[in-house]
């Protein structure tokens, strides 16, 4: 009897184990890297809920194919030194497409390793130009910051009637290509850069610069930086007396802004790619349910992530998930899809064209002001 049951007990152990293998072959399984730790934690937790929210939704309604998606989650700390064994790891362990919902310098670090390897790669908010010429392997379904900062120059020249501007640029990839676009952009609509003023990632005490930009006294400032550093600069820039209207970047896309600049976030204006007061359905819906999810208004590194997922998971859905080189191609076919940030078409450098919106900061929150659509002006660079 006891050999009979030990049968008994190892035929239930090995069934259960094939269930469990079965189970487990239903899943695709998704790289998704962002920064999880570190001074960028926070846009890496709302990359993170827009990624997983997307996943909700698709796995929510049957999945791909009848088969859930799974994200397989690590964290880059923003740095590029975390990015490139962090791809190593995806490709070593068989995945077939990874999504960054990291900042620039990591992306562009993976993106080379995933073009090298032909694993399919696409860059969710990462602004940097090198990241898609990395290889065909790679896309981007956000803007490219120049793109971003010729959106911005239209808007101060032709929108705001300004011409005397003062740009204060963060000294990274980010703010350095935002200021190209928008140098390069300037000239046609009649604005004059009157000064420029570079800041570093870590600054958060910004007493020089608005000194020395009070004694400007420009029309209208453009500034790019990211929530944290942002924050405090327009904070600062107003107790000092500066008084010029303010535009700002999507690195500016987050409630977190307002709570650190506070009354002083009141008017600026800022480039992005959500609207929330959109009547787009596939925007609507993803506001909607962010905030219900999350309990906290959706933002632009969170749209952005669950546009990306969006894409992977229609690439899949034509093709299926397990040949590399079938799921680079239906990503590369991707045409009109509509998304959380607008409808998602590759050029054959895989960038996308959408138009800019611009959002305000009005009675604390952000608010519709505008959008730039210009398909000649923003078209992204197809080599």
């Amino acid at each position: 009897m006891r050999s009979i049951r030990g049968i008994g007990m190892a035929v239930l152990v090995a069934s259960l184990l094939a269930g469990a293998s079965a189970a487990s072959a239903q899943t695709i399984r998704v790289g998704f890297h962002a920064p999880l730790t570190g001074f960028a934690a926070s846009d890496g937790k709302s990359a993170l809920n827009g990624a997983e929210l997307a996943l909700e939704q698709i796995n929510g309604a049957g999945g791909v194919g009848g088969r859930k998606l799974e994200l397989v989650v690590h964290d880059d700390q923003a740095k590029a030194d975390q990015a490139v064994p962090l791809a190593n790891k995806y490709i070593g362990e068989g995945l077939k497409v990874v999504i960054s919902g990291s900042y620039s310098a990591p992306t562009r670090a993976a993106a080379g390793v995933f073009d090298g390897a032909k694993i399919p790669y696409v860059s969710a908010y990462a602004i940097h130009p090198d990241i898609t010429r990395a290889g065909i392997h790679v896309f981007r379904t956000s803007f490219m910051g120049e793109v971003q900062g010729r959106a911005a120059a239209k808007l101060v020249g032709e929108g705001l009637k300004k011409k005397k501007v003062t740009l204060l640029t963060l000294n990274n990839d980010f703010g350095q290509a935002l200021s190209t676009g928008f140098k390069e952009a300037a000239p046609r609509f009649g604005v004059q850069i009157a000064s420029e003023y570079s800041y570093a990632m870590a600054d958060r005490q910004f007493g020089s610069i608005v000194a020395s930009v009070k004694k400007d006294t420009p029309e209208i400032l453009y500034v790019s930086g990211y929530f944290f550093n942002g924050g405090p600069l327009v904070a600062q820039l107003r107790a000092g007396g500066v008084t010029a209207p303010i535009v700002g970047t999507e690195g500016f896309d987050t409630d977190k802004f307002i709570e650190i600049a506070k009354s002083a976030a009141e008017g600026v204006m800022i480039t992005t790619s959500l609207d929330r007061d959109s009547k787009d359905p596939e925007m609507r819906r993803f506001l909607d349910d962010y905030q219900k999810k999350f309990n906290v208004p959706g933002d632009m590194v969170a749209a952005s992530t669950h546009t990306a997922v969006r894409v992977v998971a229609e690439a899949i859905r034509k093709v299926g998930a397990d040949d590399a080189a079938k799921l680079r191609e239906a990503i590369a076919a991707t045409k009109d899809f509509p998304t959380a940030t607008g409808r998602i078409s590759f050029n054959n450098l895989g960038e996308i064209y959408k138009a800019a919106q611009i959002q305000i900061v009005k009675d604390g929150k952000f608010r519709h002001f505008a959008v730039i659509d210009d398909p000649v002006l923003l078209a992204p660079p197809t080599r």
